[in-house]
């Protein structure tokens, strides 16, 4: 009987680590990103090695996430992107406005209020974040009296959502974000017109978009 029993034990703890090792290798699949050696090469000849050393650091924030929770995953990369410099289109790009990718935003290692929120959303997408959960929204800067971006997060699609911003490096529920007023928001899905802090009614796809759909073509292969 004894036998019986231990023999059962040890067949639960098999189980056990072989849920443990199979939880991490979808882990590990789901977070598979590799930016091209190619890619690093040149970056690092045209634009030095620091440039290339910030791509492998964000390489690395996706590949290497062990995050327990999708909080972790956003305060991760809230401060990750932050640390990046704040610089208008116009400078560094001559544009009035450009959406640069991820990859071009840490190159310059700076770029505008969109940039900062793409580069959120689709490295928070690469860590598992679901995209349903995920938007970047328009709003209104009040103190500044200008528009912004910023990616918002839903636990639920009816939860008031948490902010992620590079003017306050604070996640905070929208509610406590007055300096913000929302006017729209969008993700790979949909286009929502703003309701109060909420998503709002969806007023079509996203593809109907022109600059987010100039941006997916310029997407790294593996992030969109």
């Amino acid at each position: 009987m004894k036998a019986r029993e231990k023999n059962r034990h040890t067949v639960a703890l098999l189980f056990g680590v072989l849920g443990i090792i199979l939880s991490l290798l979808t882990v590990q699949a789901q977070n598979s990103f590799e930016l091209p050696p190619k890619l690093l090469g040149k970056v690092e000849k045209d634009h030095g090695p620091q440039a290339s050393k910030r791509l492998v650091a964000w390489q690395d924030l996706i590949r290497d996430d062990q995050s327990v929770s999708d909080l972790e995953k956003l305060q991760k990369v809230n401060v990750f992107f932050n640390r990046v410099d704040f610089v208008s289109d116009l400078l560094l790009w001559k544009e009035k406005d450009y959406w640069a990718t991820p990859v071009e935003f840490l190159i310059q290692n700076g770029g505008d209020c969109e940039d900062f929120s793409i580069a959120k959303y689709f490295t928070l997408k690469k860590m598992g974040v679901d995209e349903d959960k995920l938007n970047m929204t328009y709003v209104k800067a009040l103190e500044l009296n200008q528009a912004h971006m910023v990616v918002t997060y839903y636990d639920t699609p009816d939860a008031e959502p948490l902010v992620l911003d590079n003017l306050n490096t604070k996640i905070l529920l929208a509610s406590k974000r007055a300096d913000l007023m929302p006017v729209f928001s969008f993700n790979g899905s949909g286009l929502w017109l703003a309701k109060e802090r909420s998503r709002g009614k969806k007023v079509g796809s996203s593809d109907r978009y022109k600059r987010w759909m100039d941006l997916l073509q310029r997407m790294p292969e593996g992030l969109n």
